[in-house]
């Protein structure tokens, strides 16, 4: 998969888990794994990347006397994710125009 589409793809994943209500980083691990594995390691840039970019916000509560960070969609997060579903619309169509012809393709041979 290209990187690029990967990258969007994880992000509103992420977005997504954050959309049902707050979370915390293992809790978004667990809550993806049934769809895409992912790490840890691997989603707190991710968040750090959404954070920046204001689609979440992030805040601390203590638990077990330790402060873990939690993190919540913004409305510009909710707003990304319905444009990725535009996006990815748009990349459906072009699968199954290019699927359609290779198909074609097979049927003239």
């Amino acid at each position: 998969m290209d990187v690029q589409l990967k990258r969007g793809v994880l992000d509103c994943c992420v977005l997504a888990v954050l959309n049902r209500g707050d979370s915390y980083g293992y809790q978004i691990v667990k809550d993806l794994s049934a769809v895409i594995g992912i790490s840890e390691s691997t989603l707190y840039p991710i968040l750090k990347r959404l954070e920046t970019g204001g689609f979440l916000t992030v805040y601390a509560v203590e638990h077990n006397s330790r402060l873990r960070k939690y993190y919540k969609i913004t409305p510009q997060g909710k707003q990304r994710c319905e444009d990725f579903l535009l996006e990815f619309q748009e990349i459906t169509t072009v699968y199954d125009f290019i699927r359609e012809e290779m198909g074609k393709e097979d049927v003239k041979a």
